[in-house]
């Protein structure tokens, strides 16, 4: 059955180790990465983000995970326990710091191609760098995604009886976000 992530995390320590201390939050943000992903990817979650915050003893390294059809607190429960042990071992962190792992939420920005997939058929607000139908904020259904763009479909009219397909190039998307409860 493979490997522990445990086991898993410490075999890459060898590697990580020799990235050294000093870093700044990018490097250190490296670091925790290098050291997370095998671990989530061994527990068959998702790294979607980490994130390193403030000094000294008030440090806050938070990682965000997720699946197809989510994750559960037994989930971040395991991560967490795996990765404390894996970070303790590289020590990547020179004093106390706080170890914050969860899942997305269902309103987090979209950034990659694969968020997008995975909300295909959800309402989206998306804010775009140039007004669409004199609107800086777009409302609608997404109804594709491909390399080049997304397709919203957007209801418009009277009593938004009338529907309208807009394709969004990537390069337009400020912002992109679930819309909670539509």
């Amino acid at each position: 059955m493979g490997e522990s992530p445990l086991f898993f995390a410490l075999r890459l320590l060898k590697t990580v180790a020799s990235l050294g201390r000093g870093l700044d939050r990018t490097g250190l943000r490296k670091q925790v990465y290098d050291i997370a992903d095998p671990i989530a990817k061994a527990l068959n979650l998702e790294l979607v983000e980490v994130q390193c915050h403030g000094k000294g003893r008030g440090s806050v390294i938070r990682v965000t995970l997720d699946r197809e059809g989510g994750i559960g607190i037994r989930d971040c429960e395991q991560f967490h326990h795996s990765l404390s042990h894996a970070l303790d071992v590289a020590d990547p962190v020179p004093h106390a710091y706080r170890l914050e792992v969860s899942s997305p939420g269902i309103d987090r920005p979209l950034k990659q191609l694969k968020d997008y997939q995975r909300v295909l058929g959800k309402v989206l607000r998306v804010k775009v760098q140039e007004q669409v139908q004199g609107q800086q904020i777009v409302i609608g259904r997404l109804s594709a995604v491909n390399p080049e763009s997304v397709v919203l479909t957007v209801r418009s009219g009277k009593h938004r009886a009338n529907e309208q397909d807009i394709e969004l190039p990537w390069d337009a998307i400020i912002e992109a976000k679930q819309e909670v409860g539509l």
